[in-house]
């Protein structure tokens, strides 16, 4: 489903990407001494290529994942995986490794392991859709609310178009409530998540990729309604039957016969399992299926739609699905009608990658090579492994088999500094929720865009898919090349300004656009952490005064009115605090697991909004009576000064609460 953990980390501010280490030894320990390989038609020894060059072969193709899989699975902390590769026509090999299930030592077995492919099930939604356009019944170009029985509200007169959902275009914000979960009994069907809130869209059709699986869900109801079928049961009748996909299912739970199948999840392998994972959005990532199905619908997009004489989609249909791009940033990879580009090397490699809490996995397809590769893992891995060994995965196999040349062009050093300092400042990315409480997440999920000594572009190393660090350089003008990774980065420009940037893995779903001046965190960071320091301090130093003045047995200089605005001063600073250490539990508790990202906690999100506004408006009309008291009275050049600083305190809290939607009412996000 793509419910990329980098993506939560980045809300969050606080998950980074570091070392794989700690627990790879107990790792180790768990898997099997040697994968498991189903009997599979080997492709024909070749010989040697020369010069370096490996010849993709089943021989040199298992010499090669038995040498890398189960050490990354070691060092990862990974129970199990699933890898498979194809070309022309054929299955060249489909091998698991370590465990579908730890505690009983079950090897992961590629014809029948289920693994959860996550948002590589969009692939299925997306060849859901093309088929009914092929009948006719679904216009890419035509407004979506013709198919509907709700409304998708337009936005500057503009509607969202089919053609829109498939290259996240639509302009839909996230929606996160009710992403994930494992209990059956209050898990609300797909179709009711659809209706409960559509999400606002920030972004003009067409425009900004960002993201979607809110769209994704929405096209599958979509293919429900003008095919009359429900969807579960039209994805297995006109397309998993038609290729013999006979354990794959987009059922939550899974039927009776597969439950069997499933492999595990895991947080680690040597952590704790993850129940079964029901996936809100159902059409945008619940597919459970095997490495050999997956092989079987790999070879059928290869094929222009066909597998065995079965056909699931006319042949320009599928060459309008793989070709058929949308660019946004030139020199990057782009969004085409649900695969997305991953080029590298020189070779057009279009794709899909999938997560959720559990599992891991990414589909990558040689178009023009007829060679695809399927990997899938049922753990997380320590600090987040799975993601880079899938990315290594896919790069050294390019590597090994479609090698190319490193791009040495360079801009020269003056101009490139000049163009690296036209980058810096904060960021932030179009997939973000942006009118809810979550909102506050971008506060400290800012990209900041630096410069080195050397006038050198740095960028954060959590944006590395890769895990290594990062060395940018400028290969042409505003395009930049890592050269420890085949990772780009691009920017548009406007008006001699820096607008837009992107890296080449994220560019077809998500952009990077600058900050508003008004939640810019450069701005606002240092106002909130002296805002704090004014109001803790206001809060310890009450208590501490009224001892040392027992203490020494003198009397407080102020009565009246002058006393009740000083202490209810004092206790809107400790309100304040105490309102905003409310907000960061709450939000640290929903991310903690997805699962928490539901209506179990809409009580607590409404109890915090409503303290919101009475404590924030509360302690500033507090504030401000204070700060006239003061100014008025005869008192100290200290006090006056105090209160002007509360006041200051509790207008950057209601600024950040306005601007980033913590003062606000409803539990939709």
């Amino acid at each position: 489903m793509r419910i990329s953990r980098s993506w939560l980390g980045g809300l969050l501010g606080v998950a980074g990407l570091c070392a794989m280490a700690g627990t790879a030894t107990v790792a180790q320990d768990l898997l099997p001494q040697s994968p498991l390989a189903e009997d599979v038609e080997a492709a024909p020894v070749a010989p040697d290529a020369g010069d370096g060059v490996h010849v993709l072969t089943r021989t040199d193709v298992d010499a090669w994942l038995d040498g890398f899989m189960p050490y990354a699975l070691g060092e990862g902390d990974i129970a199990g995986a699933v890898v498979v590769v194809v070309q022309n026509g054929e299955v060249v090999t489909q091998r698991g490794y370590g465990y579908s299930n730890v505690e009983e030592r079950s090897p992961v077995d590629p014809e029948r392991t289920l693994f959860r492919p996550g948002s590589v099930s969009k692939l299925i939604t997306w060849t859901a859709v093309m088929q009914q356009v092929e009948q006719g019944r679904i216009d890419l170009d035509a407004d979506v609310n013709e198919y509907l029985d709700f409304e998708i509200p337009e936005r500057n007169g503009e509607p969202v178009t089919m053609r829109n959902i498939m290259t996240h275009t639509a302009g839909f914000e996230e929606q996160l409530k009710n992403l994930i979960g494992h209990d059956p009994e209050t898990m609300p069907s797909y179709d009711i998540l659809l209706r409960r809130w559509v999400p606002h869209r920030i972004f003009d059709a067409g425009t900004t990729p960002a993201y979607s699986n809110y769209a994704t869900s929405l096209a599958g109801y979509i293919v429900e309604r003008v095919s009359g079928e429900p969807f579960d049961d039209y994805v297995e009748t006109h397309i998993f039957q038609p290729l013999g996909m006979e354990h794959s299912s987009f059922r939550q739970p899974l039927p009776e016969n597969m439950r069997p199948l499933m492999a595990n999840g895991y947080t680690q392998a040597s952590g704790e399992v993850v129940p079964f994972e029901l996936v809100g959005p159902g059409p945008a990532g619940a597919m459970s299926s095997t490495g050999a199905d997956m092989a079987r619908f790999m070879l059928a997009h290869l094929q222009g739609g066909e597998l065995d004489g079965n056909r699931i989609l006319e042949a320009d249909t599928a060459n309008e699905m793989h070709r058929t791009a949308l660019t946004i940033i030139p020199g990057l990879n782009r969004m085409l009608l649900g695969f997305f580009e991953t080029n590298i090397n020189g070779r057009e490699v279009i794709a899909h990658l999938g997560d959720t809490d559990a599992f891991h996995t990414s589909l990558h397809l040689w178009i023009d090579d007829n060679t695809g590769i399927y990997i899938s893992v049922n753990s997380n891995g320590d600090q987040g492994a799975a993601g880079h060994v899938r990315t290594a995965l896919f790069e050294q196999f390019a590597d090994r088999y479609f090698p190319g040349e490193p791009d040495m062009r360079r801009v020269d050093p003056d101009t490139a500094a000049e163009h690296a300092q036209m980058m810096t400042g904060n960021w932030e990315m179009s997939r973000r929720a942006d009118s809810s409480f979550l909102n506050i997440t971008q506060l400290m999920g800012q990209i900041t865009v630096t410069t080195g000594p050397d006038g050198e572009l740095i960028l954060p190393a959590g944006l590395s898919f890769t895990g290594r660090p990062a060395s940018w350089v400028e290969v042409e003008p505003f395009i930049w090349q890592d050269i420890n990774s085949h990772e780009r980065i691009g920017a548009i420009v406007e008006n001699g300004e820096v607008v837009r940037f992107s890296l080449s893995t994220m560019a077809p779903f998500t952009m990077l656009d600058r900050v508003p001046w008004y939640k810019d965190a450069g701005l606002l960071m240092p106002l909130i952490q002296i805002s704090l320091v004014i109001l803790l301090l206001t809060a310890l130093l009450w208590p501490v005064r009224a001892l040392v003045r027992r203490h020494f047995k003198v009397s407080f200089p102020l009565t009246g009115r002058a006393l009740l605005a000083y202490r209810l001063s004092r206790l809107g600073a400790l309100l304040i605090l105490l309102v905003l250490m409310g907000w960061a539990t709450l939000i640290t508790m929903l991310f903690a697991n997805l699962t928490n990202l539901g209506p179990a906690f809409d009580p607590f999100i409404l109890i915090m909004q409503v303290l919101s506004f009475i404590v924030f408006f509360g302690a500033l009309a507090v504030f401000v009576w204070n700060l006239w008291l003061v100014w008025t009275g005869k008192r100290r050049w200290t006090a006056k000064l105090w209160s002007i600083a509360l006041v200051f305190a509790a207008v950057v809290i209601i600024w950040i609460g306005l601007a980033f939607h913590l003062l606000s009412i409803g539990a939709n996000y």
